[in-house]
């Protein structure tokens, strides 16, 4: 998929609207996450390698905030499971239109049905892989318990969910220090200072980090009995849930 490198915040702004995955983003939304999220492209991978492993036959998986379909893809490599789709989610129309311009047909690999949808009001159904990659952080905090309640309740005895996040720290000189690398290491992706800065004003208030306390709890409360972070790079982390 080609994409434009991202430049949305180069150049000063005089008003900074709230961060949203319009038509400007998605054109440059592949670059801004690899430069964005340390190990991204690794967490990807990884998620394609559970997907495989714990998919079963007559399943669904789904990638719960899809954007462009970048896990839908890595999952769709390594499903090997007899009768089992991939269904992908987002409520962004940009992200969902470009998505399905993208996906090619591929009679040997899992099914994939887009929609866009707001994740909290869809059905999960028989699901052996629910993946929340980098999305939950958008939902509204007093909505995540509910989520991920729905989502327990619809997933088959063995299943697994993936619930990639940016952490938030509740020790002030780990949270400072998180943030400052996490800044580091945009500018060694050639973002500049006034790019970092501007892009987190535009984030404020949109995306909500928590601890990984915070999630884990929530997790054991929706039901889920072994709750672990299985990769972390400065403030972004990725955890493991069996049902």
């Amino acid at each position: 998929m080609h994409s434009r490198k991202d430049s949305l915040y180069a150049n000063p702004l005089g008003e900074i609207t709230a961060f949203k995955f319009d038509d400007s983003v998605v054109t440059v939304f592949p670059d801004m996450i690899q430069r964005s999220v340390p190990g991204y492209s690794a967490i990807i991978s990884a998620i394609g390698m559970l997907a495989g492993r714990f998919s079963q036959d007559n399943s669904v998986c789904y990638d719960l905030g899809c954007s462009l379909g970048a896990a839908t893809l890595a999952m769709r490599q390594q499903i090997s499971a007899k009768h089992c789709r991939i269904v992908a989610v987002d409520n962004s129309e940009s992200m969902v239109k470009r998505f399905m311009q993208s996906l090619t047909a591929d009679a040997d690999k899992p099914d994939v049905e887009i929609q866009c949808a707001d994740i909290r009001h869809i059905d999960i159904e028989r699901a052996s892989v629910v993946v929340l990659n980098f999305t939950l952080q958008f939902v509204p905090v007093e909505d995540r318990h509910a989520l991920l309640k729905k989502i327990y309740a619809g997933m088959l005895p063995g299943a697994v969910l993936i619930l990639s996040e940016k952490l938030a720290f509740d020790d002030e000189r780990q949270q400072a220090l998180q943030i400052d690398m996490h800044h580091h290491f945009k500018k060694m992706q050639g973002y500049s200072d006034l790019e970092i800065s501007q892009k987190r004003s535009a984030l404020e208030n949109v995306l909500l980090a928590e601890s990984f306390a915070v999630h884990q709890q929530r997790l054991l409360m929706a039901g889920f009995n072994s709750v672990e972070l299985w990769f972390q790079y400065f403030n972004f982390a990725s955890m493991i849930a069996l049902k």
